[in-house]
């Protein structure tokens, strides 16, 4: 029996990367799915995969700003509406976010960034405990999480601040949904082959990330989606308020990603980084730093 058989999700940031990678993996097994993303060209690509593998009528598309609670919430309810229920929530959706030094990021960015990175967890976990709680037959909410967020350097602060919160959530949710049989973890990506990272350079990015990572391969997208099946299934029934770390052992060597050297990019360059959404990345000023 598959083990996601007569389960149903939703999975925000599904349409690329680590998120479509789920939502493929989770139909193999037996879901039926919501994607909800921002990006519809990605959105209604992977449902025309889904379809391809057989799945056409387990699958739907929601265009969702994971930052709105509207939008959010009309994900959710998509799950009921169409499939009778909801079963997991994998509160996936990213962006690379604010960039550059902490003395030049805008408060604009920093609350974008915080609305899609972190206020969209809370969503998810908030509706999706809503519609389980008045299920009465327990459930699965899953985050990402990132190393990023379990130590310094591994990512720009506003992302690495957001990831911590996330595990903390997870933390916190997850003692206070246990006794209705909610289980409520996080997974931590290490640096992920995803469109995300390499920027349309994935051979660059490839030996940068090697160079620091003890595991001899580089991870891809798959390899994250198989530690979130596990924990959407009944394999990890007692598990709860878990980060587990997908990382190629980058955590245990050191995530030294980001150099904090006051020439590196991280000082340099100021930006915003929208990820996969379709909008791109933009790059505000150059900074010339003598050092």
């Amino acid at each position: 029996m598959a083990r996601l058989e007569g389960k149903v999700a939703v999975v925000t940031g599904g349409a690329n990367g680590i998120g479509r990678a789920t939502v493929l993996r989770f139909l193999d097994e037996g879901a039926r799915v919501v994607i909800a993303d921002l990006n519809e060209a990605n959105g209604h690509e992977t449902v025309n995969l889904a379809a391809e593998a057989g799945h056409g009528d387990a699958v739907r598309f929601m265009p969702c700003d994971v930052a709105s609670e509207e939008d959010i919430e009309a994900a959710v309810q998509c799950a009921v509406s169409d499939f009778g229920r909801l079963d997991c929530i994998f509160n996936n959706a990213g962006i690379g976010g604010a960039f550059g030094s902490i003395v030049e990021t805008s408060a604009e960015d920093w609350d974008f960034s915080t609305g899609v990175l972190l206020r969209s967890v809370f969503l998810g976990m908030k509706h999706a405990g809503r519609v389980m709680l008045e299920q009465g037959e327990g459930g699965s909410i899953i985050s990402t999480a990132s190393v990023a967020g379990l130590g310094g350097g591994a990512g720009p602060h506003c992302y690495s601040a957001c990831k911590a919160g996330v595990v903390n959530l997870t933390r916190t949710v997850a003692a206070e949904l246990a006794a209705f049989r909610i289980r409520v973890n996080a997974v931590a990506p290490g640096t992920i082959m995803t469109d995300l990272f390499h920027g349309g350079y994935p051979e660059g990015k490839r030996a940068q990330v090697l160079d620091k990572q003890p595991w001899p391969e580089i991870g891809v997208p798959d390899d994250i989606a198989g530690a979130v099946l596990y924990l959407a299934s009944e394999d990890a029934r007692f598990v709860t308020g878990e980060t587990l770390v997908v990382d190629g052992g980058q955590l245990a060597k050191g995530p030294e990603l980001f150099s904090q050297k006051p020439d590196s990019t991280i000082f340099t360059v100021i930006g915003l980084n929208k990820g996969s959404t379709g909008e791109g990345m933009e790059i505000y000023k150059r900074i010339k730093r003598d050092t």
